[in-house]
């Protein structure tokens, strides 16, 4: 048992600031994020203290990172996820004539999330502000759609890509037809 614990504290410091890294993230903003200081955070990189379970879950969290993954000793194997396409979670109940797939995994919700958006003809997805400084990014795959946000509208056409804020008040309607978009949520 002594070993094994061992080994979790001697991969752990390892393990957080490479996933930090990989999120881009400073030591401030994993503090912010976390409610962990910044010096405790630094301190846990290096090696120099060891994080509670209260404190180790903050950081998880923070970071967007699987707990027991992080302790996982084994090497990353090679792997594709794939999800085939009956099975794509998909919301019909919102908007009107729109069929939402959602591209993204469960847990990037509130983060970076990505939709397949099908419009049938007049169909149009209308979308109450998110969070501050949230933005999307539309491209149009199939047909025409109008693009609203706030209170400027523009036409976007297949392959025209748009990025705009979604704090405000903010809609995708079809035009002339039925539309096919493909949108990125980019929460702040």
């Amino acid at each position: 048992m002594t070993e094994h614990v061992d080994d979790i504290l001697t991969l752990l410091p390892a393990r957080l600031k490479e996933a930090r890294r990989a999120q881009g993230l400073s030591l401030e903003a994993v503090a912010n994020l976390s409610g962990v200081s910044r010096s405790m955070v630094s301190q846990i990189e290096r090696g120099e203290s060891s994080p509670t379970i209260a404190t180790l879950w903050n950081l998880t969290r923070a970071l967007q990172v699987d707990f027991a993954g992080l302790l996982d000793s084994n090497e990353a194997q090679d792997s594709i996820e794939i999800l085939r396409d009956g099975d794509v979670p998909s919301i019909e109940n919102m908007g009107e004539g729109c069929l939402i797939r959602i591209l993204s995994p469960p847990e990037d919700a509130g983060g970076h999330e990505v939709y397949d958006i099908r419009l049938k003809d007049g169909g149009a997805l209308n979308s109450q502000p998110h969070g501050r400084g949230t933005v999307e990014h539309v491209t149009v795959l199939e047909g025409a759609v109008a693009l609203t946000s706030g209170s400027v509208t523009d036409r976007l056409h297949a392959g025209d890509t748009a990025r705009y804020a979604a704090d405000v008040t903010h809609s995708i309607a079809a035009l002339g037809g039925a539309a096919r978009v493909f949108l990125i949520v980019k929460n702040a």
